[in-house]
């Protein structure tokens, strides 16, 4: 990853390289095609944690924008995750990573304004991804409650 890279354009960097095809580009359409598309050791966790999401999120429409898997409600991007080479991560408002930034380091894990990152080995805890889903969606809410 470059110095320069954040999480996010390295996942669309990756997911981009990964769907070439006969010197074209591929577009991934779907979380399956996604997650089949990712580094084979994350086909499990990512599959875990999309069935995660979508329980937290039961109202929630998959959706890939950015080429990136993600969970829309009303317009609104609440929760999305992506894969790299070496690690995940999981995107969620920045007010939940706030929220939950004591968890997040007690369990051993980093993150960035916006998403946590996890390996296989030493994936997120299924409490925390709950937390960070829902917080990240009660933040949305708020704030299309706000607009006019």
């Amino acid at each position: 990853m470059s110095a320069l890279a954040s999480p996010r354009t390295e996942a669309i960097i990756a997911s981009t390289k990964r769907a070439r095809h006969n010197g074209g580009i591929m577009a991934i359409k779907s979380h399956n095609a996604y997650i089949a598309a990712a580094p084979e050791q994350f086909h499990a966790i990512l599959s875990q944690l999309r069935a995660q999401i979508a329980q937290a999120l039961p109202d929630a429409e998959e959706v890939i924008k950015y080429d990136m898997p993600g969970f829309e409600i009303e317009g609104a991007i609440v929760a999305g995750y992506a894969a790299f080479s070496k690690q995940c991560g999981l995107y969620v408002d920045p007010a939940a990573i706030a929220a939950h930034a004591d968890e997040i380091t007690g369990s051993k894990l980093k993150s960035t304004k916006t998403g946590v990152t996890f390996s296989a080995k030493k994936p997120i805890p299924d409490a925390l991804v709950r937390k960070l889903v829902t917080r990240s969606r009660r933040e949305k809410d708020m704030s299309s409650a706000m607009r006019p």
